[in-house]
């Protein structure tokens, strides 16, 4: 079960030998110039974890613990969430800003996500509340002028469509910007809230079931029973506690620059690559 180390250049000798002497000088390789592997065939002690923590971030690294026999072909579907994993952005706060109450909007966001605020339907409510009477081309232009996807989102996806992975992006966001992405990027089903609007204006209103974590683990199980996979074959990536359970169901987590509570409990936590360094994860096929 390699410790795989990657970063956004080149590792270095001196690097790469500062953790390797964590595990007793381990053989490791290099699967890329700024990809090693590092032997490793037992469990990853916490005093140890905290260990490679700290070297990691100092060196600006990120680590996974691997089983050694996975390869992409274990997985079949690929679930994401959408603001802050597969785009930069939190649309929300964004749409937020053309009203001038993107502060107000964004602390409820960051209390949400952190799981500060533990019923993500408050949450949206509330926020959602805040919109009321905003005129509706402001969500195009959230999309046009600041929507950006995440580093590396491209070169990913690009790479499970033509291994036959099928994905999924489903979002405690907005319909509105789900739809946007899987047209521009070909993802096979999205699904996230729909904005009520009346007459150009949003009503404050969600409209039908508010996608939370329970909806959103019940998406990725529906989509792999639709497929004839088992949940075990899915990896699912996200940043928030709203993505937990959707996490938790999959057969590997990502957590993409999330948030604590969300790293401790991930798989695999992203802190310094881009979405591809899901790509380094495994042996190239």
């Amino acid at each position: 079960m390699p410790v795989i180390l990657q970063s956004l250049s080149p590792l270095s000798t001196g690097d790469i030998e500062s953790i390797r002497s964590l595990f007793g000088s381990a053989a490791y390789e290099m699967r890329a110039p700024n990809v090693a592997a590092i032997e490793w065939v037992h469990e990853l002690p916490s005093e140890l974890r905290v260990q490679l923590d700290a070297i990691c971030a100092n060196l600006k690294m990120d680590y996974a613990w691997i089983p050694d026999e996975w390869t992409f072909g274990d997985f079949r579907v690929l679930a994401m969430d959408m603001d802050s994993t597969l785009i930069t952005i939190e649309c929300i706060d964004e749409i937020a800003d053309f009203c001038g109450l993107k502060p107000q909007v964004a602390a409820i966001t960051e209390a949400s996500m952190r799981g500060e605020i533990k019923d993500f339907n408050e949450s949206l409510t509330r926020r959602v509340e805040l919109l009321k009477g905003l005129d509706a081309s402001v969500l195009e232009r959230v999309y046009a002028e600041r929507l950006q996807l995440s580093p590396g989102a491209e070169k990913m996806l690009k790479a499970v469509q033509a291994l036959g992975i099928r994905t999924l992006l489903v979002s405690g966001g907005f319909e509105f910007f789900t739809s946007r992405l899987q047209e521009r990027l070909g993802l096979d089903r999205t699904r996230a809230n729909t904005l009520e609007i009346v007459d150009g204006k949003l009503t404050g209103r969600v409209l039908g079931e508010i996608v939370n974590a329970d909806v959103k683990a019940q998406t990725l199980k529906a989509f792999c029973q639709d497929l004839g996979v088992s949940p075990h074959n899915a990896i699912a990536m996200g940043d928030g506690s709203n993505d937990l359970k959707m996490m938790g169901v999959a057969g590997l987590s990502v957590a993409f620059r999330a948030k604590p509570i969300v790293q401790a409990q991930a798989d695999v936590a992203f802190n310094v690559v881009g979405l591809d360094g899901l790509l380094n994860l495994f042996p190239q096929q």
